[in-house]
């Protein structure tokens, strides 16, 4: 009997605490998820350095190449418009969550 309640207060910390337990499937979907949303933000960041670096050798007369430059200002664009689809399309389906009944 001790036993049995012990393992319930065992079972009603983690769920307390947020923390999830090793055997759910959940936690290392969310770390994947994590590391593949931290990986794109990351990639989005050094696209945008690299496009400020081409625009502003481009307005000091230091680009060699007009075209890599050009090239280099449009992917940063569109990898911005990307992550801003992904946004609102994120957001979209949580405000469809929370207007979800029980």
């Amino acid at each position: 009997m001790d036993n049995l309640k012990l393992s319930k207060i065992n079972g009603l910390e983690n769920t307390s605490t947020g923390k999830l337990g090793t055997n759910t499937k959940l936690d290392g979907n969310s770390s994947e998820f994590s590391k593949l949303l931290k990986k794109s933000i990351n990639d989005l960041n050094i696209a945008q350095e690299n496009s400020d670096k081409a625009l502003a050798d481009m307005a000091t007369g230091q680009v060699k190449d007009l075209h890599q430059a050009a090239i280099t200002i449009s992917k940063a664009e569109t990898s911005m418009k990307l992550m801003l689809e992904v946004r609102n399309k994120a957001i979209s389906a949580y405000k469809e969550i929370l207007r979800t009944q029980i």
